[in-house]
């Protein structure tokens, strides 16, 4: 059992600590953004109009991106449908609009470089000490798991990433069975898992899973972005263990 203090936040008895990918290990602000921009801008070549309307759901509003926003923090899934839900307006059936955001998706990976972006400065040194500390770590992410798994591959983090799970064709956040599944699979109570993220799903998530306890991280300095944190930090070496 570990005891963390973040600001003045202690949380003690603590045996995992769960990670988000997006925003929160990985800065992938700008390859979010360039799929957004590419997969607007195939949508509205076949429908046009709608890639302005489009790119302002997936929450990009010029060179920004919004922490918030479905390209930053829904799943591969979701962004589908919110994709289709757009072409469907043109009067396509559902069935049919999904399939073109699915394409269009598709065919805008296929233009991105697939090599994960990276890592927030400090992250692996702050994983590295806690892993030393006894606890087990790991990532849930609503990006895929074949994401999460190149990501931690990439930056070669398994010595310390016990984990690694996305969404693939199940609930997203802020679902709790994401976060209890992950504690089940790591052999620990969720009671003793702290959840780390830069979003509201990540902090309901783990308040619905009635977990240790949740920290809103904000490289950017947005708070409303992780209301329902019980702290919220800046950098992740704010995450410091007192007690072993």
């Amino acid at each position: 059992m570990v005891t963390i203090k973040c600001r003045n936040i202690t949380f003690t008895n603590i045996q995992a600590i769960l990670f988000d990918k997006n925003g929160t290990l990985e800065d992938s602000e700008a390859y979010l953004r360039s799929l957004a921009q590419r997969t607007a801008r195939l949508v509205d070549a076949q429908f046009p109009g709608i890639g302005e309307p489009l790119l302002m759901a997936f929450g990009v509003n010029g060179n920004s991106l919004d922490p918030a926003g479905i390209m930053s923090v829904a799943s591969r899934r979701e962004t589908e449908i919110a994709t289709a839900a757009y072409i469907a307006e043109t009067g396509k059936g559902w069935f049919e609009s999904l399939k073109i955001a699915r394409q269009a998706l598709d065919e805008a990976e296929k233009y991105i470089s697939q090599t994960p972006s990276p890592l927030f400065a400090g992250s692996v040194e702050v994983l590295k000490l806690l892993s030393e500390a006894g606890l087990k770590l790991g990532i849930v992410s609503a990006a895929t798991t074949q994401e999460v798994q190149n990501f931690v591959a990439h930056h070669q983090l398994s010595d310390y990433i016990q984990l690694e799970k996305g969404v693939d064709e199940g609930p997203s956040k802020p679902d709790p069975i994401l976060f209890l599944q992950a504690c089940q699979a790591l052999e620990v109570e969720s009671s003793a898992t702290l959840m780390v993220g830069d979003s509201v799903g990540d902090m309901q998530m783990a308040k619905n899973a009635q977990a240790a306890g949740s920290i809103g991280i904000t490289w950017i300095n947005k708070l409303d972005h992780v209301q329902g944190a019980d702290v919220v930090i800046n950098r992740l070496d704010e995450i410091q263990i007192i007690e072993v």
